[in-house]
């Protein structure tokens, strides 16, 4: 399982026109689902998403995570992070899940929440527009 996380001054999702999720400060984590991951892979990663220090602290070093720097979370599923891209000109898909990745997406989100991370979602499977203020820039890969 895969989080592309990227800290945000603000965040929002739409589909159709439509918002489905929106943030101020935090994090926007582009969520992709491999084969063979699990409902384990998904719990330690949210409890990693949230615990990675990314936010600076009064000494403007990178020493708080979402919750301690009073952030929230914009959770979008974006399947293409599963892309294998080692080979041609185009990307091979074959490492998604489609059919766990909605489950396993669910259960991630979920893992936030219970968490206690304010946690705002785009739509899965849909065609989303996502808008960003990346704050620093700051992006991290982050895996399990």
């Amino acid at each position: 399982m895969i989080a592309l996380i990227q800290r945000v001054s603000e965040a929002n999702v739409t589909v159709d026109g439509v918002s489905t999720g929106a943030i101020g400060k935090g994090l926007v984590v582009l969520l992709g689902v491999e084969k063979g991951d699990t409902e384990t892979h998904a719990a330690k990663l949210a409890h990693k998403v949230g615990g990675y220090r990314v936010f600076e602290d009064d000494a403007g070093k990178m020493n708080l995570n979402v919750s301690q720097a009073s952030g929230e979370l914009l959770v979008v599923s974006q399947f293409t992070l599963a892309a294998n891209t080692t080979k041609g000109m185009r990307p091979s898909f074959s490492g998604a899940s489609p059919q766990e990745a909605e489950r396993l997406y669910e259960v991630f989100c979920q893992a936030c929440r219970q968490t206690g991370f304010k946690t705002q979602t785009g739509q899965f499977g849909a065609d989303m527009k996502v808008c960003l203020v990346n704050d620093g820039p700051v992006t991290f890969w982050l895996q399990v």
